[in-house]
């Protein structure tokens, strides 16, 4: 058996009720038919952690857009994420905040 070195990122703490920002890289094509890369830049409400510290481990990520609700499932250990930057913090007693799909509730912060 082979071993092999994965290498291992470390991210903030990102827990469900937790607002994050998350920089992601993003390929595009010119009009001219070039690659360019750029980061993109996603900020929202962590609705859910699946997988724990495995490496297909995801989180869910939801914003308010111009009235209209965005989701964004990100992979964790992908190479594309470069930096994932906690703002808040809230208190929750859910470890899956599908409820706030459907009502506008607002969550209680805790202090960073």
């Amino acid at each position: 058996m082979k071993n092999i070195q994965e290498k291992e990122v470390i991210y903030p703490e990102v827990k469900p009720g937790t607002t994050v920002q998350i920089h992601q890289k993003i390929k595009e094509k010119t009009t001219k038919g070039e690659e360019k890369e750029r980061i993109q830049v996603f900020e929202g409400i962590v609705l859910a952690r699946k997988k724990k510290k495995e490496i297909g481990a995801t989180i869910t990520v939801r914003k308010i857009s111009h009235s209209v609700g965005v989701e964004k499932i990100f992979p964790l250990y992908s190479p594309l994420i470069t930096k994932i930057k906690v703002l808040k913090k809230a208190k929750v007693r859910r470890a899956k905040l599908y409820y706030l799909k459907n009502y506008k509730k607002r969550l209680k912060e805790k202090t960073l």
